[in-house]
């Protein structure tokens, strides 16, 4: 992956995108993602794994609610990682992750993900930089594991919001009834150190890109929604799905 400079990064949609046409292809987008949700399950083959990463109010719940919110619940999961348990703490930090590695048919989505333990954890100097070196290495066979011996398809996506528009959010919370249900005052500390959190992204993405970042414009949501649902059919689309048919009959 090609060096990625997060402060000089556009958080915008490219000129070229109108909200309107955008908004009315992602739809149609939609739809499609229904039916090959259907047929990924119903195939049986493959799994896809979908990794949402991001800053606070980069919008993760977002793009789950309105990309993978109206596809059959059978067949799709979500994870969300928080802060780690006593439980998950006695155990290697991949322990808690691969639990929920999706199986054949399913898609699961992540939101946050085995990254937290090289983000934020480095961010706040809760683990050394030896551990973390370690750890870039123990995420690239993970992903390589669930690749190659359970066809799961990776996909990553960052979620880059600007400065001006996470504070902006955050502050919604504090104001709109229906949003304040998500504040937690310790999102404004944890803003205060995005140019810390940028840089442990960039790391990231250095090391540990043998499966693609997607980087993510998310300012606004509209364009968001359709970058994460037209590269989830895309990647859906490659994988040359057909229904099973019967079985051949005995002789």
């Amino acid at each position: 992956m090609a060096e990625v400079k997060l402060s000089s990064t556009p958080a915008t949609a490219p000129g070229k995108f109108s909200k309107e046409h955008t908004k009315k292809e992602l739809l149609s987008i939609l739809a499609e993602l229904d039916d090959l949700q259907n047929l990924l399950f119903a195939e049986h083959k493959h799994s896809l794994l979908v990794v949402l990463q991001g800053m606070d109010a980069s919008g993760k719940d977002g793009a789950v609610r309105n990309v993978f919110g109206k596809m059959n619940p059978m067949g799709v999961l979500v994870q969300p990682f928080k802060t780690p348990t006593a439980e998950e703490m006695n155990h290697d930090f991949l322990w808690r992750i691969h639990q929920h590695a999706p199986g054949k048919g399913m898609i699961q989505i992540f939101n946050r993900s085995h990254y937290e333990d090289v983000l934020i954890q480095r961010v706040h100097k809760w683990v050394d930089e030896k551990t973390i070196k370690k750890r870039f290495g123990a995420i690239n066979d993970f992903e390589k594991l669930l690749e190659e011996h359970n066809d799961t398809h990776i996909l990553k996506f960052y979620l880059h919001v600007s400065r001006e528009e996470q504070w902006k959010r955050l502050e919604e919370r504090t104001q709109d009834p229906t949003k304040m249900w998500k504040y937690n005052e310790k999102d404004f500390e944890e803003a205060k150190l995005l140019k810390n959190y940028w840089k442990a992204y960039e790391d990231v993405f250095r090391h540990c890109s043998k499966v693609p970042w997607i980087i993510v414009p998310s300012d606004q949501n509209w364009y968001k929604e359709y970058v994460i649902a037209k590269t989830v059919r895309d990647t859906l689309r490659s994988l040359k799905m057909k229904f099973p048919k019967l079985p051949s009959a005995k002789k």
